[in-house]
């Protein structure tokens, strides 16, 4: 029972770390390039592994997010100096960060406590069995804390950051006229996208991270008629879409990550087809007046 509401606790702050960020990606039509860091920061990780030997956080969120920053920088960069589309430039060097990091991988696979299948499907049943020891007491799973840690990091900076967030996603030219460093504001946001997927890859794997980065906030975009309204949306559904994906998992026996993206996507697909339906039906009234 216990590790029971570590899962769902644990699930739950990654939920909504990753839709909290979602909501500004999906603002910005940055969507692709959550999913891009998402992947490459595999290769920061196996770098840091590499380097120090062992799976230290703090070096494993430096080379992700150094990774993720520069993932970022290129695809911009490869945008701009080829006259590439966007989504092409981020494709090629996000699919090339992560080959490299599997190949890493492969190779140092005596060296490297990694797997490929744990980092892309994850297993979050797994996470009550590794926990922290504070003194004599055993104060939960490791990765619950360092989840939470980064979520509270994720809300501080939307927090402080609000307006500003607001107005590079939403008036990105007058922002600059105002002097808002618009750079500053992308890149830390690069930032808090490659802490939240660093802390949430050993939990549920990168197909998760990416669907509950883009899934909820994207549902939530079709809801909300404010930045705020939208943030508790997105958080909403990312919390429904975690409590139905547990509950199709134990009844199944299957895949708790897996069953928690795909009720991320029926919960979006549902909200779509009900605006639908009530589209049809205003268009109707309107059409009979």
């Amino acid at each position: 029972m216990m590790g029971d509401i570590w899962i769902l606790a644990t699930a739950s702050l990654v939920a909504v770390s990753c839709s909290m960020v979602g909501v500004f990606l999906v603002l910005r039509r940055m969507s692709l390039l959550g999913d891009a860091i998402s992947h490459s920061v595999l290769l920061g990780i196996v770098l840091a592994y590499l380097a120090v030997g062992s799976r230290s956080v703090v070096a494993m969120m430096i080379g992700a997010t150094v990774i993720g920053l520069l993932t970022a920088w290129l695809s911009n960069t490869l945008h701009r100096v080829s006259k590439l589309q966007t989504d092409a430039s981020i494709g090629i060097i996000f699919t090339w960060f992560f080959a490299v990091g599997v190949i890493l991988i492969s190779v140092y696979a005596g060296q490297v406590d990694l797997d490929q299948e744990c980092v892309l499907y994850g297993e979050i049943a797994f996470v009550p069995f590794d926990t922290v020891v504070w003194g004599e007491s055993d104060i939960g799973p490791r990765a619950f804390w360092l989840i939470l840690g980064v979520f509270l990091l994720n809300l501080l900076m939307v927090l402080i950051g609000f307006e500003r967030f607001k107005l590079v996603a939403f008036h990105p030219a007058l922002a600059v006229s105002l002097g808002v460093n618009v750079v500053f504001w992308h890149y830390l946001l690069m930032t808090m996208v490659s802490l939240t997927t660093v802390a949430s890859f050993d939990a549920v794997g990168a197909i998760l991270v990416v669907a509950l980065l883009v899934i909820p906030a994207s549902a939530a975009y079709l809801l909300a008629k404010s930045l705020k309204g939208m943030l508790w949306l997105a958080a909403g559904y990312a919390q429904l879409s975690v409590l139905a994906g547990y509950a199709v998992a134990v009844w199944l026996d299957s895949s708790i990550a897996a069953s928690i993206a795909v009720m991320a996507g029926l919960l979006l697909m549902t909200t779509v087809l009900v605006l639908q339906v009530l589209k049809t039906r205003r268009q109707g009234r309107l059409v009979r007046a």
